[in-house]
């Protein structure tokens, strides 16, 4: 009871029908404004968690101590089995009270989790125990959400569609979403179906949900509009849509409240995992859209897919007005209904849109708390700190600073002036908190006091995090310290700030000090150890970046930047050297067109296991960062280095670098000695042995040479050279002369030979003499490719003349500065031999 009327205060509404204070405290405590005052300040002490503290001015703090107090009576943990779910939730509150994300409270959450899994896994199976097994898995995938561990919320939402046979999915079916608009197009739509044939809406259809504000634009609809369900093209090669959701109106059928949660969780979640930009919103707001155009019939619900909505529609030019205010319209509401109390004398809060004046129009307690855990709805201060965020980003600095000061969000009202490169106003915001002014009285200041006397005692709560802005803004590192020391050695943002200044400086062994102190309080923080891995790489000490880049590629396998550090700290290792870490798993990877392998299959040590490892990180580094041509670069080079080559890699890595390089850089993005190796590795064997028709590596090396590097060939004789030698193997004799001529003119082409060194002259006097073997060798034989091949027609009749003429040319060009020296005697040699 105490936590559901902290939560009503603080999160749904509406007004608690009691006096807080003359329900809890003595008489004489709740008329007494100071002791209350007191009690307060220490029940926030109470809370304060690894140095992050709960926000100061959330009311009613009395309740949710009473509820935590009684949640950990080990009286109440052994005789009450369903404790552990309500400690859950209490825990969940409370670190969503503070300012940051508590470690200890994260681990105690999900110990509370495994307690929780442990106990539905052994009550019988029911209907009835089907929804509370849902609901429970909807509140953990919230949980998993909220601390970024996106991948094991994805799996959590998937056994929460299961357990509930909830069907939906995300496609595309033609529509127009402009008012103009002739023809549809592909627009992006969730279908859903809630299972059972009983009816969605429990009570009246008529429920009473929040205002929905319309869109009123003179382009786009209020909707999009389809006029029949038709998928689109785009789609229809990987339409596996149940058939269910093939039927009916399944994009705006009424959902139930927990299906409709799974939609919300989803667009979280995808949300969390991507990066902030238009795909990402594109693909979040048809959840948002379906819940509310299905008209969910919880008030909680639809509030929150209306929030979702809003934090959407707020990036676009055409629908960034209803965005903001929609959520302003949410904030008034919150607020109103958790602010008013039965004290009729007190006076009421305004409001964007008309309150309700019936209890028709707004919804019970009851129903507002159903499913508050699952949502994990928005605490008043945090909906209107994301106002005043919005404000910033639209360019409303003094709204946002408005609303920050009456919030009285110190932290934030800083950040909101540096962010606006007015970092003397940022320092003195800060320091007034920290320390008291200059001449020791703050009762006499004004706005040019600069608050540089003596430290507060006591310090406020949120003093780490202070000191921590305070040391960004000033550069000062000793700030960082002092926020470590007043936080116990527990704020991990003190040490992880001071590591990054030190990186900032090039002191790297100072940086790797203070990283390893912030990763011992905070272990799943990834970027603290990508930081300290890449300062380790500075250090050359390459064993332990290999341990710290592992560990940062096991809390987020998705950062390319890691896996790519990873291999370069194990390119360096020495061959001796184990790490304490196991070696990398091969990445799935079926980009190549192959059914060969160079991986050993020996049990023996492999001397180059940190070579393959290091190639197995750069596969995924590439496949999770496509366009970063330097990642597939590095692969193209650690793919050649192996002993025997991987050559399957080479092919890939090489022609994703055309793909990306090829317009712009031409046959420069082309690594000619590692083709070479390809070229004689695939040689190696006649031709006759190796069957291009099907897949494998003759195939693969055949279909890049003549779909990508020959048309990017310009000026390069070895690379004429290499395709010649290919043709060759490949029995195409006059695609052979044809590059061994390209490969001659490339060199003959380049200025200034008949005059240079020596040296040039031979090189040109060299590919003279292999262009003459090629048409004595070549131009003889019968033809072997086209519509001549077979017929008896030679590859050129005329070979020896243009011999003679290749010859004559070049003698003629060069007789002024070379004659009489070797490479003309060769010359003049080839000559008397054609002619004879």
């Amino acid at each position: 009871a105490a936590l559901g009327a902290f939560i009503q205060s603080n999160v749904t509404g509406p007004p608690l029908d009691f006096s807080i204070e003359n329900t809890l405290f003595e008489a004489k405590t709740a008329a007494d404004p100071i002791q209350q005052k007191e009690i307060k300040k220490k029940l926030a002490e109470s809370l304060v968690v690894d140095g992050a503290a709960p926000y100061r001015l959330a009311p009613h703090l009395a309740l949710f101590g009473l509820a935590k107090v009684i949640l950990i009576s080990p009286s109440i943990i052994a005789h009450v089995p369903s404790s552990n779910w309500l400690r859950l939730r209490t825990n969940f509150i409370h670190q969503r009270l503070l300012s940051e994300k508590a470690i200890s409270l994260q681990s105690a959450l999900f110990e509370d989790i495994k307690n929780v899994q442990s106990h539905l896994s052994s009550t019988t199976a029911n209907a009835s125990n089907t929804d509370i097994k849902a609901a429970f898995l909807l509140e953990k995938a919230a949980i998993e959400i909220y601390h970024d561990q996106d991948q094991e919320a994805r799996k959590t939402l998937v056994e929460a569609v299961k357990e509930r046979h909830f069907e939906f999915a995300l496609t595309g079916l033609l529509g127009k979403r402009t008012k103009f608009q002739q023809r549809e197009t592909s627009q992006l739509v969730v279908l859903a179906r809630s299972a059972g044939d009983k009816p969605v809406h429990e009570k009246d259809s008529k429920e009473a949900v929040p205002k929905a504000l319309d869109l009123n634009d003179d382009t786009l609809l209020e909707s999009i509009s389809f006029s029949d369900k038709k998928i689109s093209p785009e789609f229809q090669e990987e339409d596996g849509l149940a058939q269910s959701l093939k039927e009916g109106d399944t994009e705006k059928q009424p959902l139930e409240s927990l299906d409709a949660i799974i939609l919300l969780l989803t667009a979280a979640s995808i949300t969390n995992t991507s990066p902030n930009d238009g795909l990402t919103r594109e693909e979040t707001a048809p959840y948002a859209i379906r819940v509310i155009e299905g008209g969910s019939s919880n008030w909680q619900v639809y509030t929150q897919a209306l929030l979702l909505r809003s934090r959407v529609e707020g990036y676009k030019s055409r629908t960034v007005e209803r965005g903001l205010l929609q959520l302003q319209a949410l904030v008034d509401q919150v607020i109103a209904e958790t602010t008013v109390s039965a004290d009729a004398t007190q006076p009421s809060v305004t409001t964007f849109l008309p309150r309700p004046t019936t209890d028709e129009e707004s919804a019970s307690p009851a129903e507002r708390l159903q499913y508050v855990f699952q949502l994990a709805s928005p605490t008043r201060w945090e909906l209107e700190a994301e106002l005043a965020a919005r404000w910033v980003n639209l360019g409303g600095l003094k709204t946002a600073l408005e609303i920050y000061e009456r919030l009285e969000m110190w932290p934030e009202v800083a950040l909101c002036w540096a962010g606006i490169e007015r970092d003397d106003k940022a320092r003195q915001i800060i320091r007034r908190q920290l320390f008291l002014a200059t001449g020791g009285d703050d009762s006499v200041v004004d706005d040019t006091e600069k608050w540089e006397g003596k430290e507060r005692d006591p310090l406020p709560l949120d003093a780490p995090r202070l000191y921590c802005i305070l040391g960004d803004l000033d550069k000062d590192p000793a700030m960082y310290e002092r926020a470590w020391v007043i936080s116990k050695s527990r704020y991990h943002r003190a040490q992880r700030s001071l590591g990054r200044y030190w990186f900032g400086l090039r002191e790297y062994a100072k940086a790797v000090l203070a990283f390893s102190k912030a990763v011992k309080v905070r272990q799943v923080d990834h970027a603290t150890w990508f930081a300290m891995g890449c300062a380790l790489l500075e250090l050359d000490q390459f064993s332990k970046a290999v341990e710290v880049f592992t560990r940062a590629v096991q809390l987020d396998n998705e950062d390319a930047e890691s896996w790519s550090n990873l291999a370069v700290a194990l390119l360096n290792l020495d061959p001796n050297d184990h790490p304490k870490t196991d070696s990398i798993p091969p990445p799935t990877d079926d980009s190549t067109d192959t059914d060969e392998t160079t991986n050993p299959t020996s049990t023996d040590i492999d001397p180059q296991r940190h070579i393959r490892d290091a190639l197995n990180a750069l596969k995924q580094a590439a496949k999770l960062k496509r366009e970063n041509f330097r990642i597939w670069s590095n692969m193209l080079t650690v793919s050649a280095t192996l002993r025997p080559p991987s050559y399957p890699d080479i092919i890939s890595a090489q022609q994703r670098i055309i793909d990306l390089r090829g317009n712009a850089d031409g046959e420069k993005c082309l690594d000619i000695q590692i083709l070479r190796l390809l070229v004689d590795h695939l040689t190696g064997v006649p031709y006759a042995t190796a069957d291009t028709s099907r897949p494998g590596l003759s195939r693969s090396v055949c279909t890049l040479f003549d779909r990508s590097i020959t048309p990017l060939i310009t000026a390069s004789a070895d690379l004429w050279a290499l395709v010649a030698h290919l043709a060759l193997w490949r029995d195409k004799l006059t695609s052979a002369l044809e590059a061994r001529e390209k490969a001659w003119r490339a060199t003959t082409v380049q200025p200034g030979w008949e005059f240079g060194t020596e040296e040039q002259w031979n090189a040109v006097v060299d590919a003279t003499l292999t262009l003459v073997e090629a048409y004595r060798e070549l131009g003889p034989r019968e033809r072997t490719e086209g519509l001549s091949a077979g017929s008896g027609e030679l590859v050129m009749k005329d070979w020896k003349f243009k011999a003679r003429s290749a010859v004559r040319g070049i003698m003629g060009r060069g007789k002024g500065a070379w004659e009489d020296t070797e490479g003309w005697e060769r010359l003049k040699n080839a000559g008397e031999d054609l002619r004879g």
